[in-house]
């Protein structure tokens, strides 16, 4: 998960603060988050405000029905997503901790959307591999253990409808998947995955250079 305290490696701290200052304030229910996770010795795995942002944008667009999250800690990015759902649609949150989660669950409460969210807590290969085809899966957003970064994402591939999306956080990991040095387990899984999506033809990808870098795959292949 991405630490909030590291703007994308590429980005010159000026240019930083001054989107900071020009996106979207975070609402008083992110904000409360926000300020839980500075209080945390794990907060820094909290996802980054502008990717949230981002997420919530990208669930507008998306419109979609059944939503499946991959890695939820204290809930700030499914807070992001479950707010901007239709109200039909419905998440799934997969993660394994009692404890984190439990913040999710006040936060979900306070904010109201808790009604739109199932929590299973177990480990998520598990939970993927049990899902039903139907329904499909619109939007999926992955930012959990990154050596199982390539078994969710073959989970969720044959799982997408037509024009889902995966969403997918740390891929650019703060410039460290440059440093042919780097040989530290969670460096090397995402290489791997990065170039596991680049290789895979049933899919099209762009990562776009938002807090540590978001991959987003698409379900149909070709479309450029």
């Amino acid at each position: 998960m991405a630490n909030t305290r590291t703007k994308p490696f590429s980005l010159p701290e000026a240019m930083q603060g001054y989107l900071i200052e020009h996106n979207s304030a975070p609402s008083e229910h992110h904000r409360a988050l926000i300020d839980h996770a500075e209080t945390m010795a794990e907060g820094g795995m909290r996802l980054s405000t502008e990717a949230g942002t981002f997420l919530t944008i990208l669930t507008h667009a998306i419109r979609p029905s059944f939503v499946v999250e991959v890695g939820t800690f204290i809930g700030y990015s499914s807070l992001c997503i479950a707010g901007a759902l239709v109200d039909d649609a419905r998440m799934l949150c997969c993660d394994v901790s009692e404890q984190w989660t439990d913040v999710a669950r006040d936060a979900w409460q306070n904010a109201g959307v808790d009604g739109r969210i199932q929590l299973v807590i177990a480990p998520a290969s598990e939970t993927l591999a049990a899902l039903p085809s139907d329904p499909p899966v619109d939007l999926a957003f992955i930012d959990a253990d990154k050596s199982s970064y390539v078994d969710y994402y073959e989970e969720l591939v044959p799982r997408l409808s037509p024009r889902g999306v995966i969403a997918v956080d740390n891929t650019m990991w703060a410039g460290r998947v440059l440093d042919t040095a780097d040989t530290s387990e969670d460096t090397v899984a995402i290489r791997a995955f990065n170039d596991h999506v680049a290789n895979d033809p049933r899919t099209t990808n762009v990562t776009v250079p938002i807090g540590d870098g978001i991959t987003l795959i698409s379900a149909t292949a070709g479309v450029q």
